[in-house]
């Protein structure tokens, strides 16, 4: 499966992780680093569930007021990927089954960086948190007709036979100040791989939140797709 091919038909579900009124994610609000290292982690290191979201192959950190959506393939309903969403910014989550002897992100870069380009994009390579990342100017069409770009930020981990991606938007995307907390976010990721046999590039399984294999009812809700130029979540759109 590729990893960035446009996907025409699938959902998204909103996930209510709360009691109430569904707005209060409420968890362990202490630091995010132990002291132990930074993830994201293998669940070998971090086998305990603690205050994060199991939701299959990840394990997403929860924080207060945090916005869950799983994005859903229509034929199948199968989920395909994991976006959260706080204040300002959002990060869509992925992981993928990977070589027992070599990451992926090192060709990754490049085919993500040649797929903007011939869409009209650009892209930089710098070095972030955790490592090689891209700063990306996703080409999008405004309201009224006109070329705009929407900043993100592709990040990316080689764990033990699996690779995690996260794509950051909104102000996370360009604020150093507005993403410490999503890095925080992905950086406390647990990846759950599994023992059984896949192809490099497969994605690893997902679920709703303590329901696996359960399928998904349709909603009235939108159909995104995971075409990274989509427009997702909060946006800075610079006009040309």
């Amino acid at each position: 499966m590729s990893l960035f091919r446009r996907r025409k038909n699938e959902d998204d579900v909103a996930v209510d992780l709360g009691d109430g009124d569904g707005d209060e994610l409420v968890t362990d609000e202490e630091g995010d680093d132990d002291g132990g290292g930074r993830g994201p982690w293998d669940v070998e290191d971090e086998p305990e569930l603690g205050g994060r979201i199991d939701l299959g192959a990840v394990r997403v950190p929860a924080r207060r007021g945090m916005a869950v959506r799983m994005e859903l393939e229509k034929t199948t309903r199968r989920v395909v990927a994991v976006n959260v969403a706080l204040e300002s910014s959002a990060l869509q989550i992925q992981a993928f089954a990977a070589p027992r002897t070599e990451g992926l992100w090192d060709d990754l870069r490049g085919e993500i960086a040649e797929s903007i380009g011939k869409q009209g994009g650009s892209v930089d390579e710098r070095t972030g948190p955790f490592g090689p990342e891209l700063l990306a100017r996703l080409p999008v069409r405004t309201p009224d007709g006109r070329s705009g770009h929407r900043p993100a930020r592709f990040l990316g981990v080689d764990g033990p036979r699996w690779f995690l991606r996260g794509v950051l938007t909104g102000k996370a995307a360009v604020e150093p100040e507005e993403a410490v907390v999503m890095e925080a976010v992905f950086a406390d990721v647990v990846v759950v791989r599994g023992s059984e046999a896949r192809a490099p590039r497969d994605l690893l399984t997902l679920h709703l939140p303590g329901k696996p294999g359960e399928v998904v009812p349709e909603t009235g809700a939108p159909r995104p797709d995971l075409d990274v130029l989509r427009p997702r979540g909060p946006e800075i759109t610079e006009v040309r």
